[in-house]
């Protein structure tokens, strides 16, 4: 009898195995000696008329001792979780909420821009007396001579370059870096080639710009990456480069640029709203312009150097304070880019004034 005659019994697979205690059966068609006709083997073909096997519908196999010789052994796979909610890990880990394609990093700027707060952190009372301290040494080294001017001119120029690239999220940029502080000895070792000629500034940042350019064709970054590092590479070096200004301009020129952003800077620092401390700071510069411009010979017009060199450091100053920067920030480009921002006033007016 063949399958097809058994409508009514539930057709198994065949596992290759007799039942306990009987012995297997051979086929039709199968002698004594192992000898297989092959036309009764074809004739005593099984027939398969039942469902098929449908894994995808079968239950869990519940977490048991399994027999070892009749249980099939499935694998498991583990219960999912729902997503978190929005603001769960908000306050821990740092990171957002799950989602399909994962996980991204929230910055501190992104968080404070969804909870309504200002993405604008001020660098503070500390980093204003570093910039007021080194406007003093500039407009110190400026009375002097050209090349003690040089001394706290590098240290603007590699403060400028370094808090820059951090300024932008890049960490640790030791060739952007590198190549802006490079572009900056490059311009004053011009200038005082040059006889201070501020053509030998603009000179430089032609020449870097294209530097700068070659070096990231040969990146193997992302397009979009090597783009971004050329920007940032190519801004570093032009302020660092245009922070040589002060060493094109007139010694009392420099005097009273810098002594008026140390006095802006620290006005600004005060705890005051944004609209009166920008006025505050105008207005201390330009008293401190009216201070130093008899002593170096401007007179009264170093009110207006103080004023114009104070809105060039304002703009710098608010640019250090943007996106949530952190203490290195403050304690580089919060702290040089003041002083850099206001060297092409100090030059411009300067001359205009002599």
């Amino acid at each position: 009898m063949t399958m097809n005659d058994q409508p009514n019994r539930p057709h198994q697979p065949y596992d290759g195995y007799a039942p306990y205690g009987q012995q297997p059966q051979a086929w039709p068609g199968q002698g004594h000696q192992g000898y297989e006709d092959p036309q009764a083997a074809q004739q005593y073909t099984q027939q398969w008329q039942g469902q098929t096997w449908e894994t995808q519908n079968h239950q869990p196999v519940p977490a048991q001792a399994p027999d070892p010789e009749t249980a099939i052994l499935t694998p498991q796979s583990p219960p999912r979780r729902p997503p978190a909610p929005a603001g769960a890990d908000a306050a821990g880990t740092g990171y957002g909420p799950a989602t399909v394609g994962g996980n991204t990093r929230v910055t501190d700027a992104q968080r404070a821009r969804a909870e309504g707060r200002s993405p604008v952190i001020e660098p503070g009372m500390q980093p204003a007396a570093l910039t007021a301290l080194l406007g003093l040494l500039l407009a110190g080294a400026a009375a002097v001579g050209t090349y003690a001017l040089l001394v706290p001119l590098v240290v603007l120029q590699a403060a400028t370059a370094a808090g820059w690239f951090r300024l932008n999220g890049m960490w640790p940029a030791r060739q952007g870096i590198a190549l802006g502080f490079a572009g900056a000895l490059a311009a004053d070792a011009a200038l005082l080639v040059s006889g201070r000629s501020p053509a030998a500034i603009l000179g430089t940042i032609g020449v870097w710009v294209l530097l700068a350019l070659v070096l990231q064709l040969r990146s193997h970054a992302d397009p979009d990456e090597r783009m971004y590092g050329l920007m940032a590479t190519v801004a570093a070096s032009a302020l660092a480069i245009v922070a040589g200004g002060y060493l094109a301009a007139a010694a009392d020129a420099v005097t009273v640029g810098a002594v008026a952003v140390a006095a802006a800077v620290l006005a600004r620092a005060l705890p005051l709203p944004t609209p009166a401390s920008v006025v505050v700071s105008l207005l201390a510069a330009a008293g401190a312009g009216i201070v130093a411009g008899p002593v170096t010979g401007l007179g009264t017009s170093g009110a207006l150097l103080g004023a114009g060199a104070a809105a060039c450091a304002l703009i710098g100053h608010r640019v250090a304070s943007y996106d949530y920067p952190s203490r290195f920030v403050h304690f580089t480009a919060g702290v040089a880019l003041p002083l850099a921002a206001a060297a092409p006033a100090v030059y411009v007016l300067g001359r205009a004034l002599a």
